[in-house]
């Protein structure tokens, strides 16, 4: 694992050239590929995951044992973190690449003791945490609130501005979801997601299908994703 590597990576970015060469030789990059699981729902949750490159999505089993995609991680995130921290846990979800991935594994006890080490990068991994708590609780208070077409708006603004690339025309998303994984992030059917997306392109908001999405007017999804005055108290 070079260390030059290591300085892409956002929770890595405070460490000194020394402790990324130490950490270097404790972390394992693995590649996977469509189809594999870096991890399964209920294995043991003992190494944290950083995606290097690639897009993955973490999908969880319905009751009636239907797959659900949760969200979708982007090249430097962090996943499963938040059970990874707890003594004995296990993976709430599974971990799928949508593609070519390529996933950096650093065992607990070595990830605890670089903390340890570094006052600075334990703060940032701990303002990462409150992120991501806030934005599965904002993620609640949407699919609780919200109708159908507010929270696709909503879903589609946060993919442009994470992995979107802006072209003549539009921003197109890189990452590839299906019909369903649309839906299953917003909590609707697919019949639904169907036809929202049918309306936001007759509206121009989008074109293409949900694996190959431009995004035409970002202002107007933003403004549609917006709660209304009553929901916002």
């Amino acid at each position: 694992m070079k260390t030059d590597a290591l300085k892409l990576i956002p929770l890595f970015t405070l460490l000194s050239d020394r402790e990324r060469r130490k950490i270097a030789g404790e972390v394992v990059e693995t590649s996977y590929k469509k189809g594999e699981y870096i991890f399964r729902e209920g294995d043991r949750a003992d190494t944290f995951h950083i995606l290097k490159s690639g897009s993955v999505k973490c999908v969880k089993t319905s009751l009636d044992g239907k797959e659900v995609t949760m969200k979708v991680l982007m090249p430097g995130d962090l996943f499963c973190c938040d059970a990874a921290v707890l003594d004995g846990a296990v993976h709430p979800g599974c971990a799928q690449p949508m593609g070519d991935v390529h996933v950096l594994a650093l065992s607990k006890k070595a990830y605890f003791a670089m903390l340890r080490r570094n006052p600075d990068a334990a703060m940032e991994v701990i303002q990462y945490l409150g992120k991501r708590l806030h934005e599965a609780q904002e993620n609640a208070k949407v699919l609780a609130l919200n109708p159908a077409d507010q929270r696709l708006a909503s879903l589609l603004a946060n993919l442009a501005a994470r992995t979107g690339v802006q072209e003549v025309g539009g921003i197109r998303l890189t990452v590839r979801l299906t019909r369903q994984d649309l839906a299953n992030m917003v909590g609707i059917t697919v019949e639904t997601a169907i036809r929202v997306m049918s309306r936001f392109k007759r509206q121009r908001l989008v074109s293409g299908m949900a694996k190959n999405l431009m995004i035409l007017d970002l202002a107007k999804l933003k403004q549609l994703a917006e709660p209304s005055p009553s929901l916002q108290d």
